[in-house]
């Protein structure tokens, strides 16, 4: 994995770090755009997910499973709550997997470092769910001390 994957965290402010710290607690994380090849970010991240205690559901349409664990072609697929959404696809893609999230319940929206999008946070906005974008939850994660 690329060094630059996932930068050390920067200091949020008051409002990031209180939605930083209610996704950090969610249990339930849909990651889209999760691979199945190990070299990948999105592996990486998905695997110390698991190894921490998170129930990693894959969302990838090109995949049946990856970890292990069954792969869904879609959020609107999965079953049960989802508590955070965890995004690894290009920013022109952010604001359909918002929508996504919203339709679904989840509680978070999280784009990951170097993935940022205008729209997807007005969407998570208007809905009153948490967002944060271009941060790794992996770093955050382990940073967090949870």
């Amino acid at each position: 994995m690329p060094d630059d994957a996932c930068p050390l965290p920067t200091r949020p402010g008051d409002d990031e770090s209180a939605a930083i710290r209610r996704m950090l607690a969610g249990r339930r994380i849909a990651v889209v755009g999760l691979s199945d090849d190990p070299s990948r970010p999105s592996h990486d991240v998905a695997s110390y997910l698991i190894s921490a205690g998170k129930d990693v559901i894959p969302v990838n349409p090109n995949h049946r499973s990856v970890l292990g664990r069954r792969c869904y072609a879609s959020l609107d697929q999965v079953p049960g709550p989802i508590d955070l959404v965890d995004v690894f696809r290009r920013p022109e893609h952010c604001a359909e997997v918002a929508r996504q999230a919203v339709a679904v319940g989840a509680k978070g929206l999280w784009l990951q470092a170097g993935i940022a999008s205008e729209e997807a946070e007005r969407i998570a906005a208007e809905a009153g769910i948490d967002f944060v974008q271009d941060r790794c939850l992996k770093v955050e994660l382990m940073f967090s001390g949870q």
